[in-house]
């Protein structure tokens, strides 16, 4: 079954078709060929800007656990040898604190079935039963739904490789930082963490980079998406951390 023939599914991704094209259509006079594109780029921060109140409850729930620092800490002396009891009287306290160990996940998830509504505009031939006039829109004369393993899978690379690596160099400077402010933003615990929950923080600091593989996997459009997105993460994540500290250092 195609997925994307299933009723709901079809009607979503329609209607993200006609705004994208509504959208460009208003740009084209001044922008030309960079329309989709740019039309793309404002859609994404559009997104953000919604999700900034998300993003706002994503690093309260890290301030959070950083107060919860001195109650974790005695927690895990008490049933340093019980690790599962360690575990489940870690997870009681941060619902009774209303906070979350995995609150920076609620972006991606969010985040999720945009990527595939985007990745979904610029691969479908037909869409909800009608050609999909996306497939025609390029950035520097390479198709916004051309991923860079096609785009290498079909002989061609220099100077529009240079594109992808720009984006793509983009995002994993973005990783990199990301993982960096985590570690430097941890919490004062991560050293006293049980042999579980210490493998599985080192895992989850490496996930931004995952991004950088997804983004050369899917569509250019897409690509683009994410590496606004990411970039207005970090920016937003740095932000919002010292506005919080700030307030906790009155």
């Amino acid at each position: 079954m195609d997925i994307y023939s299933f009723g709901p599914i079809a009607f979503v991704i329609d209607l993200a078709y006609s705004g994208v094209t509504a959208l460009a259509s208003l740009l084209t006079p001044a922008t030309a060929t960079f329309a989709t594109v740019l039309a793309i780029v404002m859609i994404t921060l559009a997104v953000r800007t919604v999700l900034i109140p998300v993003g706002r409850s994503q690093v309260r729930a890290e301030f959070t656990r950083r107060r919860l620092a001195p109650k974790l800490r005695d927690l895990q002396k008490r049933f340093k040898k019980n690790p599962e009891l360690l575990q489940r009287k870690t997870m009681e306290l941060y619902t009774t604190e209303k906070a979350s160990p995995l609150a920076g996940c609620l972006p991606t998830l969010i985040q999720a079935p945009i990527v595939s509504v985007v990745y979904a505009l610029f691969i479908l031939a037909t869409i909800n039963g009608h050609p999909n006039g996306l497939l025609t829109e390029t950035l520097f004369q390479i198709p916004l739904g051309t991923s860079l393993f096609a785009f290498l899978g079909a002989g061609q690379a220099w100077p529009g490789i240079a594109v992808y690596l720009v984006l793509l160099t983009i995002i994993g400077v973005v990783a990199a930082l990301q993982r960096r402010l985590a570690a430097a933003n941890a919490t004062p615990l991560a050293d006293e963490l049980t042999p579980a929950m210490a493998q599985m923080t080192s895992i989850v600091s490496w996930l931004p980079f995952l991004t950088v593989v997804f983004a050369a996997i899917v569509p250019l459009a897409a690509t683009v998406y994410l590496t606004i997105t990411t970039t207005w993460t970090l920016v937003e994540r740095t932000l919002l951390r010292r506005s919080f500290a700030a307030r906790e250092a009155v």
